[in-house]
Order: structure tokens, then C-alpha cells, then sequence
């Protein structure tokens, strides 16, 4: 049975590239599933998709009988029993997939929303003071200092590339397009290699050809 992935219908501009569903995408494009792409409107918020997903967020997708969101399961669900989760490394990926949800990603957040409240305080707010930016950064940069240490080691975060890595290097990738890895050029380099992988590559032209089509989808309607 085909997979069907659920994302947002139309965004601005802003956050193409950078939605959730990337990571549904470039996981399902790894293992070589098929998949189809069913959109739910940005708001309001339809009552189909709160039954989905009670906080009205993407991606969530249906297997088979299975509806499944957060982008953290949907990964362990489709990676579990291929290479992207090895048996015996089970417990290490998992381990690295929630560093990269729980404390990465966590960290990276409020710094994130402070810089985008900068550039687009009508969105995000009003500009916060310099000090609490400041402060904001010198905590990601504690778990950014700790994961360049690591990666200069490596390759990826287990043995092989896997589930761990594509949620660690989407994190890091939403970072580095503010110009937040700084002198962390292990990191860099581990941002690079994933982006670097062909799967990656046709998730994105995929992820921003949707838009493109809702662009034009919007055109008409606002024509006619």
C-alpha cells in the first residue's frame, strides 16, 4: 500500500526548505518507498487534520492502517528493520535521534525564533534585547561545542549513516542557514555530507516543487 505523506498545503517563503516534512521526505526517498502527498490547510486548521494531529502540525503520515505524527516516530516507524536502523544499534540510534530532537533542536529553537523575530518581527514578535540573543546563543553553543567534538571522529553518529542522522543534520541545516554553526566546521562538514546524499537531494526538489505548485494553484484562484 502507498504511503501517503500530510503536509501544509501553502507557506510564505520563509520556511520552504525548512519544513518537517523534509524529513519524512528524505527518509522515504533512503529506504526507495513510493510515496503520495496530501495537503491540509496552513489555517485555519481543518477538523480532519486535528483528528490527525491534535496541535494542527506537519508532517504526519498513514501506513497502511497506521496514522503516526511527530517527525522523530515517523522516522523509527519507516526506518525500523532496514539499514537506516541496523539490528544490535537500535538503542544507539534512538539515543542519537532524541540528542538531536531533545537537546539540539531544544537548544536551537529560541535562538532561532529571537533571530527570525529580528528579521520579521510581524511573525515572530517583538525584537528581543541583545542580551537575552546573547544568552539564548551561549546555550546552543554548549551543545554545538559538545557535537563538533564528536563529529570530528566521525562520519555519522552510529557506525553507518542512519534514522539519527537525518534528523541531526535537519536540525543542524535550519542552524547553519542563519549562519549559527559558526567556526564549528566539523559540524559543517557533517551538514554537508548529508545534504550531499542524492536521497536528500531529491527530497528537496520534491519539497520545493510543492510549493512551487501551490504558488500557481494560488495564481488561479485569486484570478478566477
Amino acid at each position: 500500500m502507498t504511503l501517503t505523506l500530510y503536509t501544509y498545503d501553502w507557506l510564505p517563503e520563509f520556511p520552504r526548505g525548512f519544513v518537517r516534512d523534509m524529513r519524512v521526505r528524505w527518509v522515504i526517498e533512503e529506504l526507495g518507498r513510493s510515496y503520495v502527498v496530501k495537503p491540509l490547510p496552513a489555517s485555519p486548521k481543518s477538523d480532519g487534520h486535528l483528528r490527525m494531529q491534535p496541535f494542527g502540525q506537519v508532517p504526519i503520515i498513514k501506513d497502511q492502517e497506521l496514522t503516526l505524527f511527530e517527525s522523530g516516530a515517523i522516522l523509527l516507524h519507516l526506518g525500523a528493520g532496514s539499514d537506516l536502523i541496523p539490528n544490535g544499534r537500535e538503542a544507539e540510534i534512538t539515543q542519537w535521534l532524541f540528542a538531536a530532537l531533545n537537546t539540539v533542536e531544544v537548544a536551537s529553537a529560541p535562538w532561532l525564533n529571537m533571530k527570525l523575530a529580528l528579521k520579521i518581527p510581524q511573525l515572530f514578535g517583538p525584537p528581543p534585547a541583545a542580551d537575552v540573543v546573547d544568552h539564548a546563543r551561549a546555550l546552543l553553543e554548549t551543545r554545538l561545542s559538545a557535537l563538533d567534538r564528536i563529529m570530528a571522529e566521525r562520519n555519522w553518529l552510529s557506525e553507518d549513516f542512519s534514522v539519527a542522522d537525518i534528523a541531526m543534520v535537519d536540525v543542524l541545516r535550519v542552524i547553519h542557514a542563519e549562519d549559527g554553526l559558526g567556526s564549528h566546521d566539523n559540524l559543517t562538514g557533517y551538514v554537508q555530507r548529508g545534504t550531499d546524499r542524492p536521497a536528500f537531494r531529491k527530497a528537496m526538489k520534491d519539497h520545493m516543487a510543492h510549493w512551487k505548485a501551490a504558488d500557481a494553484r494560488r495564481e488561479v484562484e485569486e484570478a478566477s
